[in-house]
């Protein structure tokens, strides 16, 4: 036994855990070295190209002004262009689709300018010599899998072998091939070295830098660059010998560069088969053992794993701009279905009505008053959730705490959970589907209070309420429970999806949902009552619902009861902002049958918080206050826009809060500008592709030799400018595709405007819109046609074809890549042609830059109408790959400017200029608490900055865990905390408004019962 201790302790010391993961590989599969490979290669480029003299490029172009002119706009454009990309706010499919098209257009421009030659690096070489590569390199792979897997279906390899390889894997790994090929050409050349060495001193050679007594030399040689490359080229990459050494391989290697009758080895034929080489070797040790299904992570790694695994999936803010957005699409048909077909046809809120029940008198379906004995009641609201995780689980979480402790100026407040959560509408963002209510409305909920641990996602509840085992009745439960209306977005496919998951599922996280309409009265303690009103798309309730409620204020309000009207919509703020009325009948509700007894209204919809009080005055006042809190995880919108709302039912009012300030809105909109295209990045899909039909008949511009003629530069403006306008006025007389798109942005963009502007400015608006807009687009395009011009008139593009990059490359292949053994005639005689016509078309498709020039030197020659359709397909194709890298942000800033002009001097698109701005921070709720004296007290609680990073909750994961305990006994009910403590919005909830509602209190009832 104590031998057994002994050992055991001895195995515990030596931490054997830790030994195997040093022994041990630390990556899964050599696949995806790729990433650190490209990592060596970029530290390569680094070494090789410091080493040069970079001085001579400035030498070289610092007395030509137009060169330098012409490599800022490019550079500059590329820049604006791939800004939005740098970062973690991209999907990563479009951010690398993003990065490797931007280094592929850009290389694609900048080797035909002058002259990265001067720098040491040969770019044609490089490119041919980079396709040729790649094109051999997935062509010899492709031949090894087939084999291999043909070994793996005769059963000669394990069953592992089976499993096809990624594809993306292989074309990653053959472009860092090919590109670490292309420097190890650019700076050590294809060479062969006639030398003679006998192992012993080439390999005292290789070593001889790191001996001890040479750490001088070794220092000097980092000081001259140059000598410590050749060093490198010559001794550490050296081929690895002559084809007579490996006679069975002498038909099958390429020579290196001057070795004349000598058959030395390529150098560079080296490399790439020592990195085949290594690609098969992993491959094949991985399939043929199960290598990769059997090998442990090491102990970091499996840390760094679980870690991920450890933070919430929330989904992104909804981006309202995207071109590529499948949802958004499905909300405008949605949309225009539910307000063509539904709208004034078929109301679920006729059948609901249709299929209630009646006991003496009221509807029983709709009314609950199991709340009205309790004592000291605290209920809570928000509306407008459902757009980004973070935003609705930080709401959420503080919603499911037991209690709040929220400082003031003099004290520390206590407020606990309210007993009732009441949720004002759009539950979910875009669109009403199953997946957004799921993971934007529920996820979040269900994070921040666990459901009960009978509960299944699945379960359908029939009859409501469905309560606890052990319970009769619905007040004997004395949990949270939450009461909700729909919103316009719960509307777009007729309140399908609200009623599957709200009237027929029984719990919200940890909230019970006994409600079985999307319309209900809650009875309170106290003589309160809350009557939540679904006004679907019309923005009013419908007869039978005005019918409920006019019954219920008869039979069952009281005279000195105190009534809450909660709707979705604000309308006595969107009436006064779009010049409208709507409403009528719930206006006709609270004047006619309420008669004073409304103290508070509160609506979501609008995505701020704002309170306007009224103003005792000679009018009679139907409502106290007008309360709107729409934080509830979407987006913001400004408050600044409705800062002069004044009256309402002929009863003046004034601002009593607002979150945030007018001023911080203000503010808050110049995003507009600055940040439009990196919040909105999927836009350039379509600002793209209309400044590429408003410029479409006007390529290519073939006489702009007046441009060059000018020697000043006032000159040069004049007639750029005298151009752009001679292109306008062609499109407006010659112009068929142009001028259609010009005509349908201009009627968009006048339509675009706000119907509240009169029609006289609303033309106005957006003939100047459209201006803009069609004076950029044609003054990027001039741009793009005088750097095609200026390249072509110096003879760096359209000199030799569309080829011309293959056919410089064969003239020179034979000079710097020696075959006597013909092994290039064998390769392209057994691919029946196909070796070198894939190496020639992916080079001319490569260099759209030479091929856009070529066809547009030929348009201007004989004309549009000498281009076959294919042709000119191709020309269009080439023209808008570049053209759409130069419009996009021009485009954005235009659109985010415009944003910004109109909602800060003429307060109109404040959801369209907010909208784009996704913003996640400012979120609040209201908090009410009816106290002994039946007194109303308000409070809203605010969190400016929303955590973008979560973590597991330590004391939730400490917290003892019992098995059927429902999670709102729980001291730490919410699972997620944010990831710096200090930020958590348990930690910087604050109170930005507190108001009393005196129950007693009625000012100016006599006008109202007089009226």
């Amino acid at each position: 036994m104590g031998s057994d201790k002994q050992s055991l302790g001895l195995l515990d010391a030596l931490k054997m855990e830790r030994m195997r993961t040093i022994l041990t590989h630390r990556y899964p599969y050599p696949h995806q070295h790729s990433r650190h490979a490209v990592i060596a290669v970029a530290v390569g480029c680094l070494f090789f190209i410091s080493s040069d003299n970079m001085h001579s490029l400035v030498e070289k172009l610092e007395d030509n002004i137009k060169w330098w002119s012409m490599y800022a706009c490019l550079l500059g454009f590329f820049y604006f262009f791939s800004s939005p990309f740098i970062g973690k706010t991209i999907k990563p499919s479009y951010s690398n689709f993003s990065r490797w098209y931007i280094a592929w257009i850009l290389v694609a421009a900048l080797y035909h300018l002058p002259s990265f030659q001067s720098m040491g690096v040969d770019l044609r070489m490089n490119l041919s010599l980079f396709f040729t590569i790649y094109v051999s390199s997935i062509l010899f792979l492709f031949v090894f899998h087939i084999l291999f897997l043909g070994l793996w279906y005769i059963g000669l390899v394990s069953r592992v072998a089976g499993r096809r390889p990624v594809i993306s894997t292989i074309l990653q790994n053959c472009t860092v091939l090919s590109i670490a090929c292309c420097v190890f050409y650019s700076h050590c050349g294809n060479h062969a070295i006639f030398e003679e060495r006998p192992l012993e001193q080439k390999c005292s050679g290789w070593l001889s830098v790191w001996k001890k007594d040479e750490r001088d030399t070794l220092i000097s040689k980092f000081l001259r660059m140059n000598e410590l490359k050749d060093q490198f080229c010559s001794s550490w990459l050296a081929p690895v010998g002559s084809a007579r050494d490996y006679p069975l391989l002498s038909k099958w290697v390429i020579y290196g560069e001057g070795a004349g009758s000598s058959d030395e080895i390529s150098p560079l034929y080296s490399l790439w088969a020592t990195f085949i080489g290594l690609y098969i070797a992993n491959y094949v040790v991985e399939r043929s053992t199960g290598w990769a299904l059997t090998h442990p992570l090491s102990v970091e790694e499996y840390e760094r794993l679980k870690k991920k695994q450890m933070k919430p999936n929330f989904l992104d803010m909804v981006p309202w701009y995207s071109g590529t957005s499948a949802d958004l699409f499905k909300t405008v048909f949605d949309l225009l279905v539910s307000v063509t077909v539904f709208v004034g046809r078929f109301d679920m809120r006729m059948m609901q009505a249709a299929m209630n029940k009646v006991e003496d008198g009221v509807e029983q379906d709709l009314l609950y008053d199991h709340f009205s004995q309790r004592d000291d009641f605290w209920f809570d609201f928000m509306a407008d959730t459902g757009d980004g995780g973070n935003s609705s689980y930080c709401v959420a979480r503080l919603l499911a705490q037991p209690s709040l402790r929220v400082p003031t100026s003099d004290s520390v407040l206590s407020l606990p959970r309210g007993n009732l959560l009441l949720i004002g509408g759009d539950l979910a963002y875009p669109n009403p589907s199953a997946f957004n209510y799921e993971r934007r409305f529920f996820c979040p909920f269900e994070y921040a209070l666990q459901p009960p641990p009978w509960y299944k996602p699945e379960q359908i509840a029939v009859n409501k309420p469905d309560l606890p085992f052990g319970l009769s009745e619905l007040k004997q439960y004395d949990g949270p429970q939450a009461f909700i209306i729909p919103g316009n977005h719960d509307w777009f496919d007729g309140l399908n999806t609200f009623m599957r998951y709200i009237c027929h599922k029984s719990w919200l996280g940890g909230w019970f949902m006994p409600q079985r309409k999307s319309y209900f009265a809650l009875q309170l303690p106290k003589g309160w009552w809350v009557f939540g009103l679904d006004m679907a798309l019309h923005c009013d309730i419908d007869v039978y619902q005005f019918n409920f409620f006019s019954e219920l204020v008869k039979n069952k309000v009281a005279d000195d009861d105190s009534v809450i009207i909660m709707t979705h919509e604000p309308n006595w703020l969107l009436d006064w902002y779009g010049n409208d009325v709507s409403g009528k009948n719930v206006s006709h509700l609270i004047c006619e049958y309420l008669k004073g007894r409304c103290k508070l209204r509160i609506a979501g919809d609008l995505h701020y918080y704002m309170r306007h009080s009224y103003v005792p005055s000679g009018s009679p006042v139907y409502v106290q206050h007008l309360l709107v809190n729409g934080c509830g995880g979407a987006f913001l919108h400004p408050t600044h826009a409705f800062g002069n709302f004044k009256r309402f039912c002929g009863a003046s009012y004034e601002t009593k809060a607002a979150y945030p300030s007018f001023e911080d809105s203000s503010r808050i909109a110049l995003g507009n500008i600055l940040k439009f295209r990196k919040k909105n990045w999927q836009f350039d899909i379509i600002g793209g592709i209309i400044y590429f039909v408003l410029t479409f008949s006007m390529f290519p511009q073939c006489k702009l030799s007046h441009i060059f003629k000018d020697d000043s530069f006032s000159g040069h403006l004049r007639s750029f400018f005298f151009t752009v306008w001679a292109a306008f006025k062609y499109m407006l007389v010659h112009s068929y595709v142009s001028l259609a798109g010009a005509l349908l942005l201009l009627i968009a963009a006048i339509t675009f405007v706000p119907s509240k502007v009169s029609r006289k400015k609303r033309v106005m608006i957006g003939v100047l819109h459209v201006s803009v807009h069609l004076t950029a687009a044609l003054i990027l395009m001039l741009l793009m046609e005088l750097g095609v011009e200026t390249c072509i008139r110096h003879k760096l593009l359209a000199t030799s074809g569309y080829h011309t990059l293959y056919q410089w490359y064969r003239e020179v292949e034979s000079e710097h890549f020696p075959d006597p053994t013909g092994l290039r005639a064998r390769v392209e005689r057994w691919t029946l042609g196909l070796y070198p016509a894939c190496i020639k078309y992916l080079m001319s498709a490569f260099d759209v830059l030479e091929v856009m020039a070529v066809t547009r030197t030929n348009i201007c020659k004989m004309g549009l109408g000498s281009l076959s359709r294919g042709g000119a397909a191709i020309y269009y194709a080439s023209v808008f790959l570049y053209f759409w890298v130069f419009s996009t942000p021009v485009v954005s800033l235009i659109f985010g400017s415009y944003l910004y002009i109109c909602i800060n001097w003429l307060h109109i698109h404040f959801d369209e200029a907010f909208s784009s701005l996704r913003i996640a921070n400012y979120k609040a709720f209201t908090r009410f608490h009816i106290d002994s004296d039946g007194d109303l007290e308000v409070y809203t609680l605010a969190v400016d900055k929303v955590p973008k990073e979560w973590k597991l909750d330590p004391d939730w994961d400490g917290e003892p865990k019992e098995p059927q305990q429902l999670s709102h006994l729980k001291k730490f009910p919410s699972k997620w905390s944010s990831a710096a403590p200090l930020q958590d919005p348990v930690h910087t909830v604050r109170i930005v408004d507190h108001f009393v509602v005196k129950r007693a209190e009625k000012p100016h009832l006599e006008h109202v019962m007089g009226q």
